[in-house]
């Protein structure tokens, strides 16, 4: 039984349901909502995408910014960013709030820029 894939190419700052599985450790596991990350000009041009798990549990930590998506408030796990293969993504949920995505890249930013 073939499983649906996404027909076009996905952008920064949608949110798509992502393949996760297998994982190993304490990396986020399942099939969930995941924000993507990358730049429209890499996810245009390579097989992959860089996104971030979005959760509704876990800790409240500085690195994992609160969102509110599908009436559910949660966090997106800047901390658990993955590339993977265009092949785990399975269905276009829809986008943030562009406060949410500029608060978002302003930690990635800052996570990048203070290592």
């Amino acid at each position: 039984m073939a499983v649906a894939r996404l027909a076009r190419v996905s952008s920064r700052g949608e949110v798509v349901l992502v393949e996760l599985d297998p994982t190993r450790g304490s990396e986020n596991r399942k099939t969930r909502p995941c924000l993507v990350v990358s730049p429209d000009e890499l996810n245009h041009h390579l097989r992959t995408v860089i996104v971030a798990p979005m959760t509704t549990g876990g800790h409240a930590y500085p690195f994992r910014p609160r969102c509110r998506f599908a009436g559910k408030d949660g966090r997106v796990a800047l901390d658990q960013l993955r590339t993977v293969d265009r092949e785990r993504l399975r269905k276009r949920l829809g986008v943030l709030s562009p406060a949410t995505l500029a608060t978002v890249f302003g930690v990635l930013a800052d996570m990048f820029e203070h290592a």
